[in-house]
């Protein structure tokens, strides 16, 4: 296919790269204005449901493990935890 369109394209090498360029450009920029913001309401990666596999209760609540924070597992200033040396 590349080698149809560098015959087909009319001009010399460099025109013919620059022809190239901005095809390329207007393609991706295409995809990008157009077609990208058509089909992204239509992709079900915001379509999230959590369950919890067990009711909640007052113990369940205040146990760590069952209260997802953002900062789960990291140190709460965000920054390396004290024993890592770093």
């Amino acid at each position: 296919m590349y080698g149809w369109l560098w015959r087909k394209l009319p001009g010399g090498a460099a025109e013919k790269i620059l022809s190239v360029t901005l095809l390329a450009a207007a393609f991706l920029a295409l995809l990008f204005f157009v077609v990208f913001p058509w089909v992204e309401p239509r992709l079900p990666w915001n379509d999230v449901t959590i369950t919890s596999p067990r009711p909640h209760s007052s113990s369940a609540a205040a146990s760590p493990a069952a209260s997802p924070t953002p900062s789960a597992g990291f140190p709460p200033d965000g920054g390396p935890s004290a024993g890592s040396g770093r």
